[in-house]
């Protein structure tokens, strides 16, 4: 056998094992090392090629994808310094459970260490950042495919099992790395694969349907983005207990009106209230996936202490940062809503939440009304959205969703990067989601956030795109303007405001897309209304910092005020 014909068969063993196992997005960034591959990869029958030149935006783009699937997605990279930008990525797929396929090339192993050329130690290269690594043997005339298959199937098998995430696998190649296009490939054989989904336990089944006969109980439901099926919402209904919908618990949206008044999407404001905090404190909390986002609720919990605080995690992994849970039950949610409750009628406790929860909401349309800040704006952009996927960014943009997405028949998933919570790398998530989901996506972002992965745009130079990006350029970093740093005058602007004087009109017209400058709200509206022309369109929202602060808090201290009044 040549070396050409078994470099061939390696790669042609490689591609069509992660078909088999359900691999079929790949996302590949040019280099000389991963030619083997990446020509393996576009002759393969079954998978979908995705290019991105920049690596760390073609990790965030895989992320996307992999989130919105909640499958595997393979990333291609050549060896040296590429595959260190793909660490941003996999960071965060590590601590958000997303399954990726990272495979970096490499130099053969007699050139590792010795001074060659674009050549770093990869072996390990993202420590425990990954789920699993492993340095693949190199193609040679004697391949031991069975080797190279079985271990592909553990990637993937790894990457999928609670809890998800991202696994290395490097492979060195050595000259020449031409292939032969014409040869063909015969699998030997693939080896099966056979899951157990794990039951709820007789004794959590017990201890859980004891929990239920309790009044005074919440639901609090983090991050779901596979969303949720109706045996959901038979559940809730027959429960009624207080349902608090963190908006990437993708239950804000395509809800069932028969339990809005369960649904509490306002509980972040309704926890800022020390009456509040006190009248609607309950005796037992079950959470469904990771703390949410909002911070009252974290900081209400851990000054509780429930007796009762229970979470549904399929990982051994519990995510548990205030060390407060009582309860671990290491099983799917949708062993929780298959469970049977007896139905029964709106008890007071509820119906006290439901009353706080639509107060609030009389009081955000009022200030809309009166009012024009980022918050205004974010809930002029919410109330305009069906039929897409909406990705916000971190820091103020996914609080403002938090804070002004109230919850509708609408259909809308939002997904947001909340495993590191770090502003980079969010464009390029945004593009990777909506290819994913092939529908049009929205990205809510903030300036700062937005020129950190400004090569995200790219994606639209490679392949169909369909992203409205909404940037609210408040010129700096806003959020740090709702936090103690901001009482300190002294250096605040230079290492907090970070102000860059930036607007991205020249921008748009260098990636070709769309764009509107906006001041006002009806400027927005006709923005949004005006029919989409390019693959990107940029609405850029022009906004004050300290009005941003202002005007949060003087819709927080009108609702303080009206809450504690309807109670006297």
């Amino acid at each position: 056998m040549t070396n050409r014909k078994a470099l061939t068969e390696y790669v042609s063993a490689f591609t069509h094992t992660l078909v088999e196992q359900g691999v079929v997005n790949v996302v590949i960034s040019p280099g000389s090392r991963s030619t083997p591959l990446a020509y393996a990869c576009m002759k393969q029958e079954g998978m979908n090629i995705y290019r991105q030149i920049d690596e760390r935006s073609a990790a965030f783009f895989a992320l996307g994808m992999a989130k919105t699937s909640g499958q595997p997605v393979m990333l291609l990279c050549t060896s040296g310094t590429a595959a260190a930008n793909y660490f941003p990525a996999i960071v965060e797929a590590y601590y958000a459970r997303v399954p990726l396929l990272v495979v970096t090339a490499d130099r053969p192993h007699e050139l590792r260490e010795v001074g060659a050329p674009q050549a770093i130690n990869q072996v390990n290269l993202f420590g425990s950042h990954v789920k699993w690594a492993s340095d693949l043997p190199m193609p040679e005339q004697d391949n031991k495919l069975a080797f190279v298959t079985r271990h592909l199937h553990r990637a993937v098998t790894t990457a999928r099992t609670a809890p998800k995430g991202p696994v290395h696998l490097n492979v060195p190649f050595r000259e020449p790395l031409q292939i032969d296009f014409d040869q063909a490939f015969e699998s030997p054989g693939e080896i099966r694969h056979f899951t157990n989904q794990s039951a709820l336990p007789v004794e959590a089944e017990r201890f859980l349907l004891g929990q239920f006969k309790e009044e005074r109980g919440i639901l609090v439901l983090g991050e779901m983005t596979e969303g949720v099926p109706d045996t959901f919402w038979q559940f809730i209904r027959a429960l009624d207990w207080p349902v608090l919908i963190d908006p990437l618990s993708n239950v804000r949206a395509n809800i069932d009106p028969a339990c809005r008044h369960l649904l509490i999407d306002a509980y972040d404001a309704i926890l800022k209230v020390d009456e509040a905090k006190a009248r609607l404190m309950p005796n037992v909390v079950i959470r469904v996936g990771p703390q949410p986002v909002s911070k009252p609720l974290s900081l209400y919990l851990t000054s509780l202490e429930p007796a009762v605080y229970a979470v549904f995690d399929d990982s051994p992994m519990l995510r548990d940062a205030q060390s407060i849970v009582t309860h671990h039950i290491q099983a799917p949610s949708s062993a929780l809503w298959q469970l049977p409750v007896a139905e029964r009628a709106q008890s007071a406790y509820t119906a006290a939440w439901g009353g706080a929860n639509a107060l609030y909401w009389q009081i955000v349309e009022r200030h809309c009304e009166n009012e024009m800040d980022e918050g205004v704006f974010t809930k002029i952009l919410f109330d305009h959205l069906d039929g897409v996927h909406l990705v916000a960014g971190s820091s103020m943009p996914i609080r403002d969703v938090d804070t002004f997405f109230q919850a509708t028949e609408r259909d809308v998933q939002i997904f947001a990067n909340r495993g590191a919570n770090g502003i980079d790398g969010v464009v390029s998530t945004a593009f990777g989601t909506q290819a994913a989901a092939d529908r049009p996506t929205y990205l809510l972002i903030g300036d700062l956030s937005f020129i950190h992965d400004l090569n995200g745009l790219l994606a639209s130079k490679m392949q169909d795109a369909d992203v409205t990006v909404v940037v609210m350029n408040n010129d700096g970093g806003g959020i740090f303007s709702y936090l103690p740093q901001s009482q300190e005058e002294r250096y605040y602007e230079e290492l907090f405001g970070t102000p860059t004087g930036l607007t991205f009109d020249n921008a748009a017209k260098m990636y070709d897309a769309e764009y509107a400058a906006v001041k006002t709200k009806d400027e927005l509206r006709r923005a949004l209304a005006t029919e989409k022309q390019k693959k990107v369109k940029i609405i850029e929202v022009f906004t004050d910092r300290k009005t941003n602060v202002d005007m949060h808090r003087k819709l927080w201290t009108t609702f303080h005020e009206e809450l504690v009044a309807s109670w006297k």
